[in-house]
C-alpha cells in the first residue's frame, strides 16, 4: 500500500507532485548515483543520507531556479526546499493582498549558508533581499553562492549580526524601509533536544533502530537549537519588532510548534500589533503555519 498523497503545497510552488529525477538528473549528473527505486518501485534516494540530500537541492536549484553553482560546507543546514518555497509563495500572496506588488524589499533572518529564501524570492519575484546571518562563515559561503550566479548578484545584500541577542537591531538602518521580514527559526531548545528529534526523524526515515546520530539534512548549531528554542526566539522577535514598526510594513514567521502559537499570540497582543495573520502550510505529512503581524 502506498503511502498517503502529500498534503498540498502552494498552487504555484514548483514542486508539486513527485520528483522528476529524470529531469532533475539532466539538470545535475551527480545526482544520479543516489537515485534508486524504493519499495513502491518509484525513483527515488535515501533521504537520511546528506549526501543524497544535498545532490538533490542541487539539481533542483539547478532545474528550477536556473542557479548553476551551489554548494554549501559540510555540517551546514541543507533544508528542503519545496517547504522554503511555499513560505515565499505565501508571503508573496499576503503582499499582494495589501497592494505591495513592486520592489519588495525583504529581510532573511537567519539565512544560512545555503541562501535559500532569497534565491526563491530573487527568482520567482525578483524580490531585494537583506540577508542577515551571526555566522560568518555561512555568510561567506552566501557570499559565493551570490558571485557564482548572475541572476542573484543585484539583489541580496549580507549582513552579520554581530549582537547574538538581538534580531533586527544592528541590521535594520535608520533611514532603511523594508515590506517583509521572514525567519525560519531554530527549533530546538539544546543541542540534546535536537539530537533526540534528530534520532527521531532519522528512524522513521529508515524504519529501524539508528545507533549513530546523521543530520540528513545538516545544521550548525545556531541554525538548529537556541536557549528557549522556537517559542523564545519569536518572543524576542516580537518584542524587538515593536521598535521598528516604522520600518517594516510585515514581520513574519514560521512556528513550526502548535503549541506555542498560544504564547505568541498573547505577546502579539502585549506589543499591540494592529494587525495578526496566520498563514498555514502543508508540506508532505507535516503542517506548519507563518504567523504574521504589522503595526
Amino acid at each position: 500500500m502506498k503511502p498517503k498523497k502529500r498534503l498540498e503545497l502552494h498552487p504555484r510552488n514548483k514542486h508539486k507532485g513527485r520528483y522528476n529525477f529524470t529531469e532533475l538528473i539532466k539538470a545535475d549528473k551527480n545526482l544520479s548515483k543516489f537515485v534508486k527505486p524504493n519499495k513502491y518501485n518509484d525513483d527515488s534516494i535515501d533521504f537520511a543520507n546528506p549526501e543524497a540530500v544535498k545532490a538533490l537541492n542541487t539539481a533542483l536549484l539547478s532545474l528550477q531556479y536556473k542557479i548553476t553553482i551551489w554548494d554549501i560546507p559540510n555540517g551546514y543546514l541543507c533544508p528542503p526546499i519545496p517547504g522554503r518555497a511555499d513560505y515565499i509563495h505565501y508571503i508573496a500572496d499576503l503582499l499582494a493582498k495589501n497592494n505591495i506588488t513592486k520592489n519588495i524589499k525583504c529581510i532573511d533572518i537567519g539565512t544560512g549558508a545555503n541562501l535559500i529564501y532569497p534565491i526563491i524570492g530573487v527568482t520567482e519575484y525578483n524580490w531585494h533581499f537583506t540577508a542577515t546571518d551571526i555566522d560568518k562563515i555561512a555568510l561567506e559561503n552566501a557570499q559565493k553562492i551570490i558571485d557564482s550566479n548572475k541572476i542573484l548578484s543585484n539583489n541580496i545584500e549580507l549582513r552579520l549580526q554581530t549582537n547574538t541577542n538581538s534580531v533586527f537591531k544592528n541590521i535594520i538602518k535608520d533611514d532603511e524601509k523594508y515590506d517583509v521580514t521572514i525567519c525560519n527559526p531554530p527549533f530546538h531548545k539544546s543541542l540534546a533536544d535536537a539530537q533526540k528529534g534528530t534520532m527521531r526523524k532519522l528512524k522513521n526515515l529508515s524504519k529501524k533502530q539508528v545507533e549513530k546520530i546523521t543530520l540528513n539534512f545538516g545544521g550548525q548549531s545556531n541554525e538548529l537549537f537556541c536557549k528557549g528554542g522556537e517559542k523564545q526566539f519569536i518572543i524576542n522577535m516580537i518584542l524587538e519588532s515593536k521598535q521598528y514598526a516604522n520600518s517594516c510594513k510585515w514581520f513574519t514567521t514560521l512556528v513550526s510548534k502548535q503549541d506555542n502559537l498560544d504564547t505568541i499570540y498573547k505577546t502579539l497582543k502585549r506589543v499591540n500589533a494592529q494587525k495578526v495573520e496566520t498563514i498555514k502550510m502543508g508540506q508532505g505529512n507535516k503542517v506548519s503555519r507563518i504567523v504574521c503581524w504589522r503595526f
